[in-house]
């Protein structure tokens, strides 16, 4: 499928050439028609599906069809780091036009986003907080916004941002177009889009499509063992760029500087940091100054870095979701990645409910060097491995039924904002 059956405006066509991109995501297929339709839409997609040019895309085209002198468009997301890559792709589409963006979020001048709201600005992305704050100053009027997004409503819930939502949404008239993108539906959220949106289509794309591409690996591990065998694994793997998740702040802190101390090009991305500090940490996860990014789920919203070749949970993760959003971040458009897991005799019941939910057995596997740990639960526990053994479940259609590591392309065949981009 091609861009081109959208009908869109030749200069988004071009901005998409221009980029390098091709054939759109499925979210991007069943989402842009009704959305050009300006038919409400609740989309229920994962992290790098593609959802910030499936609501984008028609957004802008909407806004380029009949200019303004007003904000027309609000996009509320949950994070600072989600916001500006969202703001980055808006300002890439919507370059050369008369169409202008602003990007608000706490930790930075307010004074700043005040000026560039005052110079006009048709699109404003924000987070709740300083949009609350601008409306309270009276800096910004919402009054005539047409269309309304919310990106991963989930985690607005999970910080508390809803009460602040709602508050927003009294600013805005009743007659608009509204869009909820959400990776899970709990009934929080499900209440919230039955309060905003009218006669809405449901797009969903199911999140374990995306686990092919992923091998899926589990260590039984002390947690004291927990660093070394981490360490082990980046010394002795081709972990080229890897993500690793902690459950705290503090946690991810204090493993990124063991590992900076070690020798590893190691950052970590977590509450703590001033604005500054968070942009420097993913600046340099992008470019290549860092190849080991430590973050916790809250600081992770957002990220959507090309080529990430591994994903490893240092830390258990809270739900099965939160396994498929953290794992989704490897394995995207034509690459290949590895989930690594490090489990303990308390993770049993996790482990069965992430295996139901991506309808796949993590592979068990040893480190040798490393003492035994305590056997998982007998639910989830696999045939003992031989030292060597491939770290991954078998592919099909390999020689021999298995591959001894996960191929990966080049990363000219990656994907930015979800699209699938070509190899150039």
């Amino acid at each position: 499928m091609s861009f081109n059956l959208f009908s869109l405006n030749p200069h988004l066509l071009q901005a998409i050439q221009h980029c390098g991109y091709t054939a759109p995501t499925p979210i991007q297929q069943q989402a842009i028609p009704p959305i050009l339709e300006r038919r409400d839409l609740l989309g229920l997609a994962q992290t790098g599906t593609g959802k910030t040019a499936a609501f984008a895309l028609p957004m802008v085209q909407h806004l380029m069809q009949s200019p303004g002198k007003h904000v027309r468009a609000l996009i509320l997301a949950p994070t600072r780091e989600l916001a500006e890559q969202i703001n980055e792709f808006v300002c890439t589409m919507t370059r050369n036009t008369r169409l202008r963006s602003v990007v608000v979020y706490g930790g930075v001048s307010k004074q700043a986003q005040i000026t560039k709201i005052r110079n006009g600005v048709d699109i404003v992305v924000a987070c709740p907080g300083r949009l609350l704050d601008l409306l309270s100053d009276k800096a910004v009027d919402l009054g005539q916004v047409e269309t309304l997004v919310l990106d991963e409503a989930d985690h607005m819930f999970d910080k508390g941002f809803l009460p602040d939502i709602r508050r927003i949404l009294r600013q805005l008239p009743k007659e608009r177009q509204s869009l909820v993108f959400s990776a899970t539906m709990p009934a929080e959220i499900r209440h919230l889009a039955e309060d905003i949106l009218r006669d809405p289509v449901t797009v969903q794309i199911n999140p374990t499509r995306s686990v092919a591409s992923i091998a899926h690996v589990l260590y039984a591990v002390e947690q004291g063992q927990k660093t070394d065998l981490l360490m082990h694994l980046l010394k002795d793997e081709e972990m080229a760029t890897t993500l690793i998740f902690t459950r705290t702040k503090h946690k991810a802190k204090n493993l990124a500087l063991k590992l900076a101390q070690s020798g590893f090009k190691a950052t970590s991305l977590q509450g703590n940091l001033s604005q500054n500090k968070r942009q420097q940490a993913l600046d340099g996860f992008k470019n290549g100054a860092f190849n080991v990014l430590v973050a916790t789920d809250i600081a992770a919203r957002g990220i959507d870095v090309a080529g990430i070749s591994h994903v490893v949970n240092y830390d258990m993760p809270d739900t099965a979701e939160a396994y498929i959003h953290r794992t989704g971040r490897t394995g995207r458009a034509s690459l290949t990645g590895e989930a690594l897991t490090f489990a303990t005799g308390e993770d049993g019941r996790m482990i069965r409910l992430i295996e139901q939910v991506i309808d796949a057995r993590l592979r068990r596997q040893t480190v040798a060097t490393l003492p035994p740990a305590r056997p998982l639960p007998p639910e989830v526990r696999e045939e003992k491995t031989r030292p060597g053994t491939p770290s991954h479940t078998p592919r099909k259609g390999g020689k021999g039924g298995s591959e001894s590591r996960p191929r990966r392309e080049s990363s000219a065949g990656s994907s930015v904002f979800g699209f699938t981009r070509r190899s150039k």
